[in-house]
């Protein structure tokens, strides 16, 4: 019976994940953006927009996962995932689309967080939490191929016409409602947390002030995830400054993604080979110089840089995850998760519309380089305090 409930809610969050990352739309997003009328300063105006909708809705999504169950959150955050992408299909100018990232953003904060919850409450549940960093990197694997197998898909359907890729992708973000229906609790939480705003205050302190340990594998975590949001962003300009053909953009963008994938399949051997802090720091090193190489070398070599950087990426993800989830209570994760991921949002709503201001009004390599600046010296920060307060790495070494 145990093993039936643990491969059910895998089954179900493999599906999760390839519907939400199968996205066909994102390797020409901004050739679409740009058939509009946009310029990359609207761009990520419009992503700062987004970000601002997951900021607001990321912390309370959590709490309400937390209070009244991960799969219901993931259900109603499916649901509103479909419809952020029909609402694309059929729309044509930035306030249209504005409706549309804001349905997606609370629809992505319904599941953040709810998602990894459910992983390590489920592995815990059956007393395997030992394995989550390898399946939450096998997840992350999964998203990322399928995600690989989409740009080569989304490019060659951008081709027959740029709003193509948006009809398919209503289809593929609808398979996670019936997956969402498929999820069971795991019973591992004897009791839900209490209902008020004082506790979720109460959590919130606790993530990013009291517990040391626990706010500075936030901190990191969060970091990396804004700098490697904003690299996503960065991708396709690059690819349109590199002259690349858009059925070409597809499978350049598959090509990083499948490195992604493979990295975050072997994360848990990388980091158990070379140790917690030398991973860490790696982690926080390349990213960071690789937006310099962006910035200073020619094309060719520019896009080895940037394979190097999407591979480390996957090694990030399913890592610093599973940092945070060993420092917090099940009762409470979700909610945990979701300041993670508020505090990326937040980072990028006020980075993201000055990094597009940049490429537009100096270079793209200007922003290149501004941008690895001020994430190497945050990285190095965060890294700094992370390995001083002892995180999870003592524990690993």
């Amino acid at each position: 019976m145990a093993v039936t409930f643990l491969r059910r809610n895998l089954t179900a969050l493999y599906i999760i994940k390839i519907s939400k990352w199968m996205n066909l739309v994102m390797p020409v997003v901004v050739l679409f953006y740009r058939a509009n009328d946009m310029s990359m300063q609207d761009i990520f105006t419009l992503k700062a927009i987004y970000s601002f909708t997951l900021m607001f809705f990321e912390i309370p999504t959590g709490y309400f996962a937390d209070l009244v169950g991960r799969r219901i959150s993931i259900l109603v955050g499916s649901v509103l995932g479909t419809t952020g992408y029909l609402i694309y299909s059929f729309s044509n100018g930035f306030t249209e689309f504005v409706v549309a990232e804001v349905a997606l953003g609370i629809s992505l904060s319904l599941v953040s967080g709810a998602d990894s919850a459910m992983l390590f409450d489920t592995l815990k549940s059956q007393g395997k939490v030992e394995q989550y960093t390898r399946i939450e990197g096998k997840i992350t694997s999964v998203g990322n191929f399928a995600e690989a197998i989409a740009g080569i898909l989304g490019g060659l359907l951008a081709v027959v016409a740029i709003r193509t890729p948006f009809y398919f992708q209503t289809v593929i973000a609808s398979f996670a409602i019936p997956a969402a229906l498929l999820l069971r609790e795991p019973p591992v939480v004897p009791h839900r947390i209490k209902t008020s705003a004082g506790e979720v205050l109460r959590i919130i302190r606790m993530s990013i002030y009291s517990n040391r340990k626990l706010s500075w594998a936030i901190i990191l975590s969060a970091i990396i995830g804004a700098n490697t949001l904003t690299m996503a962003w960065l991708t396709q300009p690059f690819f349109i400054a590199a002259g690349l053909e858009t059925a070409w953009f597809g499978i350049a963008w598959a090509v990083l993604n499948s490195g992604v994938g493979m990295a975050a399949f072997f994360a848990w051997r990388i980091e158990m080979r070379m140790g917690s802090r030398l991973t860490v720091v790696l982690i926080v090193a390349i990213l960071s110089v690789s937006y310099l190489g962006m910035s200073l070398l020619p094309i060719l070599a520019g896009y080895i840089v940037m394979m190097i950087y999407y591979l480390f990426r996957g090694l990030a993800t399913p890592t610093l995850r599973n940092y945070i989830n060993l420092l917090t209570d099940s009762e409470v994760r979700a909610t945990v998760l979701s300041v993670r991921n508020f505090i990326i949002r937040l980072m990028f709503a006020v980075l993201g519309p000055a990094i597009g201001f940049i490429t537009d009004a100096y270079s793209l390599q200007t922003a290149f380089l501004i941008s690895g600046l001020v994430f190497g010296m945050m990285g190095a920060v965060s890294v700094y305090f992370f390995l001083k307060h002892e995180s999870y790495v003592k524990q690993q070494e």
